[in-house]
């Protein structure tokens, strides 16, 4: 029987923030891997701990939390000083009794505090124009200045449609555990009362790496989402392949603000930037229209040979295209890969030495992607329901989360995929061409950048400053 969206959920956003509809499913077709222990607090918020790695195809992969939920939402208090400093005491303290009840590990519970430009301008708009960060490398290439979060922009292949959103706060909760993320969802938005959600968003990640169809297939099958029979068995994601290779993730500090010298951090050092969106998937576009071969060329690089048995493909630094490596497969082929493409920007182009100390190698990966699928079609519950085109059939898709160093950083890697290379070139593609990676079957629905402060200030950031 297809399972609809009235079936998944029934009531507002206080029912959707500890439902958990078809994702109930994710535990019953995958048992919670085991986890090593945290090590205490991080200074970054958006740092996992007890991470487990596996190997599939002589390859070292991390194996994501099952379970995710971001939560969207508008601060709904006046501007008043007196106001915000409670609201910002009030949400430390719940966060604070979070972090002793769960360790920060996927056997626990990871929470990510993270705050967009509506809730800056309105609540704390001089503060915001003298700590937020600029943007060095921006700032000169632009020549002008620019700061590390930026309102965000529709790229060349993204529909018209495609919604800019205006959120206040994003939290992002994962676990292995959905009764943790309920108790944390709870904790945050239904007890507190400082907040008005927008959306709720749900998905899992993994649980493919131990043979069987794997369970975004299995997921997708329960959901009867067309196309959902021809998912490759062992897929991490609905359209094949591994994407969380341990390599091709940033380590655990390079993607902080101040790390690779692109913005002095201050009050926002060990800080990060955040990019989401919501992107559906067309399976039967994918699997149906491109041949394995032409899968492999369009997800890493035109001519790289892949059998057809394996999904998870080695992404180290060795394997890393440039931007010449790019422009000639275009020569030669009229394609560009998706990773291909995102690594001239997205991977360091020699050796860096970070502000912690640590030494970067050439082709070390930047961002730390936490996206995770979902058959949210676009959302799991919306408090503007008609805006955001709500549908109650299921859907293949996936909710885009990655961490960066600045909003510009993630426009690079995006703008990447889309052909514009950075050194100027920009590949002559119509938008959503065939040879355009991945961007011919995905459709963005909704998209927004957040300022991710570090643990020490996650709470209301700047409130404590107001005079």
């Amino acid at each position: 029987m297809r399972l609809t969206r009235r079936q998944l959920i029934a009531g507002g956003a206080v029912a959707g923030l500890g439902a958990a509809g078809v994702y109930e499913l994710v535990d019953q077709l995958s048992g919670s891997p085991a986890r090593p222990a945290a090590e205490g607090l991080t200074p970054e918020q958006h740092l996992l701990q007890g991470v487990r790695i596996v190997e599939d195809n002589e390859v070292e992969v991390v194996v994501p939390p099952l379970h995710h939920q971001l939560v969207t939402a508008r601060v709904a208090l006046a501007d008043r000083r007196s106001d915000l400093a409670g609201a910002q005491g009030a949400l430390e303290s719940v966060l604070a009794k979070l972090d002793q009840r769960y360790e920060q590990t996927p056997a626990g519970l990871g929470v990510t505090v993270a705050w967009g430009l509506p809730y800056f301008r309105r609540y704390v708009p001089r503060l915001a124009g003298e700590h937020i960060p600029v943007d060095r490398r921006a700032s000169k290439s632009r020549d002008k200045e620019v700061r590390v979060l930026l309102d965000s922009i529709r790229f060349p292949s993204d529909p018209p449609e495609t919604i800019l959103e205006a959120n206040d706060v994003a939290v992002l909760l994962r676990s292995d555990r959905l009764d943790h993320i309920a108790d944390g969802s709870k904790s945050i938005f239904q007890d507190l009362g400082i907040f008005e959600v927008t959306s709720i968003r749900k998905g899992f990640a993994g649980g493919g790496f131990h043979g069987g169809q794997g369970l975004p297939k299995n997921m997708a099958v329960a959901a009867q989402v067309p196309g959902s029979f021809l998912i490759p068995d062992g897929s991490e994601l609905f359209l094949g392949f591994t994407s969380t290779q341990k390599a091709g993730l940033g380590p655990p500090k390079i993607a902080n603000i101040e790390e690779l010298g692109y913005s002095p951090g201050g009050y926002f050092a060990e800080g990060t930037h955040l990019a989401v969106a919501h992107i559906s998937e067309d399976l039967e576009a994918w699997y149906v229209n491109f041949p394995h071969d032409e899968r492999v060329s369009t997800v890493f690089r035109p001519g790289l040979h892949v059998r057809p048995d394996v999904q998870t493909v080695p992404q180290g630094p060795d394997d890393v295209s440039d931007v010449a490596r790019v422009k000639r497969d275009f020569v030669r082929t009229k394609q560009i890969g998706h990773s291909a493409s995102l690594q001239t920007v997205s991977r360091l182009p020699s050796t860096a030495v970070g502000a912690s100390g640590a030494i970067y190698g050439p082709g070390t990966a930047i961002p730390h992607r936490a996206d995770f699928n979902t058959l949210d079609n676009p959302f799991f519950w919306s408090a503007r329901p008609e805006r955001d085109a709500m549908d109650d059939t299921a859907a293949a898709g996936v909710h885009f989360v990655v961490f960066n160093p600045s909003s510009d950083d993630f426009n690079r890697g995006r703008l990447a995929m889309d052909g514009h290379l950075p050194d100027g070139t920009k590949l002559p593609f119509e938008p959503r061409d065939r040879g355009q990676g991945f961007n011919s079957i995905l459709r963005t629905t909704h998209r927004q950048n957040f300022l991710v402060p570090p643990r020490r200030h996650r709470s209301f950031p700047l409130v404590e400053l107001l005079a």
